[in-house]
């Protein structure tokens, strides 16, 4: 019982290998049956990166000494039989840690140096320099090696104040809030401004992400962090100490980073950690869990939430449980009420999440292939009829109709220039869109917004700058989906005019829905909009505050557009492997029709061979789109069976 969140990671990670070969093997299946066009393989490689790149972060959020580093260690590496992340008392983790897997890269740490932040230029950014990060190479069969190695991420720099301001670390509204100065007059500031763990663990192998962050002063500086990846987490762990209680500093990260991101269906768990500091043996064992209900309801009061939703943790005790295979002391030290809630709600929600898109996904690449096969049905029938109708006919008559196919053929060679016109429409009309999508418009809005964030005064109309902005761009992305849709009336009118004169089956593709990113735009908005409580209004008053806060907000909304311009791109690509599929069914119809008159002319037993032929043909057909039924119907069976599976074993949250 120990390994409840293990465990039920590694059955997230076994359902995602065991689709994504089933995708494989259907893959190869619709190849050697010639059903694998380009917007069939658009749509299978789609599915396929929604399964395996599947990713999931835990972030573990709290001011210094919580204990944040000793839980990660508790919950996912207690197998090293050893501490593996930096956890003693004072000050451990300096810099935010993203800890994760990526098989393209060695097994790393790699370090972004602090003075990286005098340069207007996002984190996001910062991942695709690698020139700009300092790596250390980890081995993976030394837990000693790692443990020294993960040190790092503690390490300072002493600074001048001036340093530290222009760095993030002084531009605190209060001077109760600033670091404090040593005999020279010097600031102590981590060394490093964000620290990236590449690790080939069997849990971030399936996609775990972990996040583990530094304390106030540290998160403070950085809004990016709370905007961006505490923003973006699956689950939040916020931990408070139970030797402390909920201090002012706790309080100020649980409002100005927690709570600003709060109702965006994410799981948080609360955490008052430490509870083996309140274990007396000079009290009677209901005389101390009284003391922990005590602290937990405290934890609530202060926090404004139900104290029901406190689990109380001994990290440490959890962590020595493990490495002594103590199962009364794991037992008592409440991690694994810990990992159970993690397991529901981490697991349980992103699999959920994830069953109905990949439905979605099958669906769609159903209909795809369903298209190429209804489109040869309809042919093979054609031809069938055509050949039964030569039943007694005459060479003169046989020839009549080889005459009149060539006919065809050419009239349809000469029609086919308004699908290339289609086409060429297609192109004017997307071009509006990725006119709207241009990143100079972008770049606008958030110089736009910097201008009006920059000027004099306490800043009260910040908020008014932020609705302005976002207005925009909800407007902008309506205009987006409108030009979607006009495409999409487009290809219903002349599709249609095209069927009719030309013979073909076009079908109108839908266009990307923008519901999900205009859901996206809207909570990064409320997002923003309570990260600028008093607190931080007051900080704008820095400039280099102000900068990082509007760079968190250009990155994030640059990924938006990436996203809508790869799915509208991917839609475009879709529509015009369509039209030349339809191109090329055509022309293999008539060859074929040419072909049969060839082979029957007037003879009795070659026509009555190549109906034959036809028919067998028909029937090969209908089995293929009964067997495409049954190939699908696996992958569907795959996705809701393990849905089932975890359902009927879905642990309560606490």
């Amino acid at each position: 019982m120990a390994a409840t969140f293990n465990a039920r990671w590694a059955e997230q990670g076994a359902w995602q290998r065991e689709f994504s070969f089933l995708l494989r093997l259907f893959s190869r299946w619709l190849k050697d049956n010639a059903l694998l066009d380009s917007a069939v393989q658009d749509c299978l490689e789609r599915l396929e990166n929604r399964v395996r790149g599947s990713r999931v972060m835990v972030a573990f959020v709290a001011e210094f000494s919580r204990g944040k580093s000793e839980m990660v260690n508790a919950i996912f590496f207690a197998d090293y039989g050893r501490r593996i992340m930096p956890a003693s008392a004072g000050r451990t983790t300096m810099c935010p840690t993203e800890i994760a897997y990526d098989p393209d890269l060695a097994p790393t740490l790699r370090l972004l140096p602090i003075q990286t932040r005098l340069q207007a230029k996002a984190l996001r950014d910062w991942r695709l320099n690698l020139d700009a990060w300092t790596t250390f190479v980890l081995d993976l069969n030394s837990a000693e090696q790692l443990a020294s190695t993960f040190e790092r991420v503690t390490e300072t720099l002493q600074v001048t104040p001036q340093e530290a301001q222009a760095l993030g670390f002084w531009d605190s509204p209060g001077p109760e809030d600033h670091p404090p100065t040593d005999a020279q007059g010097l600031v102590e500031v981590p060394k490093w401004r964000h620290a990236l763990v590449n690790f080939a663990h069997p849990l971030l192998k399936q996609g775990l992400v972990i996040l583990d962050t530094p304390g106030l002063n540290a998160v403070g500086a950085e809004p990016e962090l709370t905007l961006d990846l505490i923003d973006q987490a699956d689950a939040v762990v916020f931990i408070v100490g139970a030797d402390t209680g909920v201090t002012a500093s706790d309080l100020a990260i649980w409002q100005d980073h927690i709570r600003p991101c709060t109702d965006q269906g994410r799981t948080e768990l609360l955490v008052l950690n430490k509870i083996d500091t309140l274990w007396d043996e000079l009290r009677s064992p209901d005389q101390v869990q009284a003391q922990i209900e005590a602290q937990k309801r405290r934890a609530a009061e202060a926090l404004g939430v139900d104290p029901q939703d406190v689990l109380a943790v001994s990290a440490q005790k959890g962590l020595v449980a493990k490495i002594s295979s103590n199962a009364d002391l794991l037992e008592r030290s409440g991690l694994l009420a810990l990992e159970a809630a993690l397991a529901h709600g981490v697991v349980g929600g992103r699999r959920a999440a994830l069953h109905i898109a990949v439905a979605q996904d099958i669906a769609t690449l159903l209909a795809e292939v369903g298209r190429i096969v209804h489109t040869s049905q309809m042919g093979l029938a054609g031809q069938r009829a055509e050949v039964e109708g030569l039943r007694g006919k005459s060479d003169a008559v046989v020839q009549q109709m080889r005459e009149r196919i060539a006919r065809e053929q050419q009239e349809f060679e000469r029609g086919s220039s308004k699908i290339r016109a289609v086409k060429a429409v297609h192109a004017r009309l997307f071009q509006d869109i990725w006119d709207a999508l241009d990143p100079s418009q972008l770049a606008h809005e958030i110089n736009t917004l910097e201008r009006a964030l920059s000027q004099p005064g306490l800043k009260m109309g910040a908020k008014k700058a932020y609705g302005e902005t976002f207005s925009r761009l909800r407007a902008r992305l309506s205009q987006v989906q409108a030009l979607a849709n006009e495409i999409r009336a487009m290809q219903v009118a002349t599709f249609h005019q095209i069927n009719a004169e030309l013979g073909t089956a076009l079908q109108p593709l839908a266009p990307p829905a923008l519901d999900a990113c205009l859901m996206d735009l809207a909570l990064t908005e409320r997002s923003h909009l309570s990260y600028l409580g008093l607190r931080n209004l007051l900080r704008l008053q820095q400039p280099e505050f102000r900068q990082r806060l509007v760079v968190a907000l250009e990155s994030r909304l640059q990924t938006m557009r990436a996203g809508v311009r790869m799915d509208a791109q991917s839609w475009r690509n879709s529509v015009a492997a369509h039209l030349d599929a339809q191109i090329h069914l055509r022309r293999t119809h008539f060859a074929n029709r040419l072909d049969a008159l060839e082979k029957v002319g007037n003879a009795t037993a070659g026509l009555h061979q190549r109906l034959r032929q036809l028919a067998d043909r028909q029937q090969a057909m209908e089995a293929l789109a009964t067997k495409l039924e049954e190939q699908t119907a696996h992958l569907v069976a795959a996705n809701e069976d393990h849905q089932a599976k975890l359902q009927a074993r879905s642990l309560p949250p606490f």
